[in-house]
């Protein structure tokens, strides 16, 4: 095919059946130089196709239109041209080229960013994520796009709503360490601290073979939300973390283990000069895919507020009343107004039991008032037993598959000095030694 004409015909007339689109597929591709070249002149041809049919054809020539340098003021039409194809084209069609689609859809985030005005990619990214996984379980390049808008858009829920999704395929591992970073920070964002744990320990303990700074801000940030969450932290790292990252996070993060040091006296004074020691480091943000992303002193300043909860939960092991006075003294808090304020907070977040007689001032702490009885509780528990059960099935299935990986198998067999006979009876009948 010599002209753009000759590619929109074979677009138009292959667009039909699978034989055909995959026929469609290898003429684009040796077509796509030609594409590139006439760049300039292919706006017109969009116009004779329909994205919800020739979505192949459709996408490598709006991917081509858009390689050129785009102004500022060309931004609006182009953000509103690729977000139109997302939501219309066919996902068995894109699927086929999955680079093609991805680097349209980058595009699409860079326009947005430059325009100020990420939260118009946010949906469009989501519907791309969508359509270009195969399977809920597959983590693809467009997940850190979609939780990096998110993120500058403020749309943490939205965020939330691929976090939900268990992920066991993995192409790219800087997808992953983005996809569970930016879902760390989403997570922090809607304080679900628990949840943001678990994705920054994923980056911290994910194999590296050098050590990198999304896993650096990763750890970070994982100190500090450990201290949140759990009231402590152990420099200990899993077995199962690499030694790259077992040598070298830690030097690059002194100054968070030293808060983390000072935590655990249980001492405010001595939390708060170790944050005004280290302030112009907890200020310094990490520049991450584009953008600054969150500075960490406001996340240091909910490990101040962390502590006096902390202190207060002490106080309940202890005593079953006590003085809003009484508490500020021990707290270290300046006054019973303030203390009266973090103890309606913590019985408001279900952090501690408890009521205030307002009249003498006097807190009265009291026991978990759940029977673990209600019908809401026992579904709970029913469906976290069912997602256990799945998991442990899929896990299973998983160890299956990989004791007959052939490249599992080579390097497991040049790590061992020499096998027994017995190591391969386990090996399944479907692997041919």
């Amino acid at each position: 095919m010599d002209t753009v004409e000759a590619v929109v015909t074979q677009i138009q007339g292959l667009s039909g059946g699978s034989g055909d689109v995959s026929l469609l597929h290898s003429l684009l591709k040796q077509a796509d130089d030609l594409l590139h070249t006439e760049s300039t002149r292919l706006a017109p041809f969009l116009d004779q196709l329909d994205p919800s049919i020739h979505s192949l054809g459709y996408l490598y020539l709006l991917e081509a239109c858009t390689s050129t340098p785009i102004l500022k003021e060309q931004a609006n039409q182009l953000v509103v041209s690729i977000a139109s194809f997302i939501n219309n084209c066919a996902a068995e069609q894109i699927r086929l080229a999955p680079d093609k689609f991805v680097l349209l859809c980058k595009r699409l985030r860079d326009q947005v960013i430059l325009l100020e005005a990420p939260m118009r990619g946010v949906a469009p990214m989501l519907t791309a994520v969508r359509k270009l996984q195969s399977s809920s379980e597959l983590l693809t390049a467009l997940h850190p796009e979609f939780l990096l808008l998110c993120l500058l858009a403020k749309c943490y829920k939205t965020g939330l709503r691929i976090l939900e999704d268990d992920i066991f395929e993995v192409d790219q591992p800087r997808d992953f360490f983005l996809y569970c970073y930016y879902g760390g920070m989403i997570c922090i964002g809607q304080k679900r601290f628990r949840k943001a744990l678990e994705l920054l320990h994923n980056v911290v303990t994910a194999p590296m073979s050098t050590v990198n700074a999304i896993a650096v801000e990763a750890y970070k940030k994982y100190v500090l939300v450990s201290l949140i969450h759990n009231g402590q932290f152990s420099a200990t790292f899993p077995k199962y973390t690499s030694s790259v990252a077992q040598r070298n996070l830690k030097n690059f993060s002194q100054s968070y283990l030293d808060l983390a040091n000072s935590y655990s006296s249980g001492k405010i004074s001595e939390v708060e000069k170790s944050i005004q020691t280290n302030r112009e480091k907890f200020e310094a943000g990490a520049y991450l895919k584009l953008v600054f992303l969150d500075k960490n002193l406001g996340l240091v300043k909910q490990v101040v507020s962390s502590m006096y909860k902390r202190n207060i939960q002490r106080l309940t092991q202890t005593y079953l009343t006590l003085s809003l006075q009484d508490i500020a003294s021990t707290v270290q808090l300046n006054g019973p107004k303030e203390a009266e304020m973090h103890v309606l907070q913590m019985i408001q977040d279900g952090e501690i039991f408890a009521t205030i007689n307002q009249k003498d001032g006097m807190v009265s702490f009291q026991e978990d008032p759940e029977q673990y009885k209600t019908c809401e509780m026992i579904e709970h528990v029913d469906s976290s037993i069912q997602r256990i059960m799945a998991l442990s099935k899929k896990v299973t299935a998983m160890d299956e598959l990989l004791s007959y990986d052939p490249l599992y198998l080579a390097k497991a067999g040049r790590e061992r000095q020499r096998f027994d006979f017995d190591d391969y009876d386990t090996v399944p009948q479907k692997f041919n030694i």
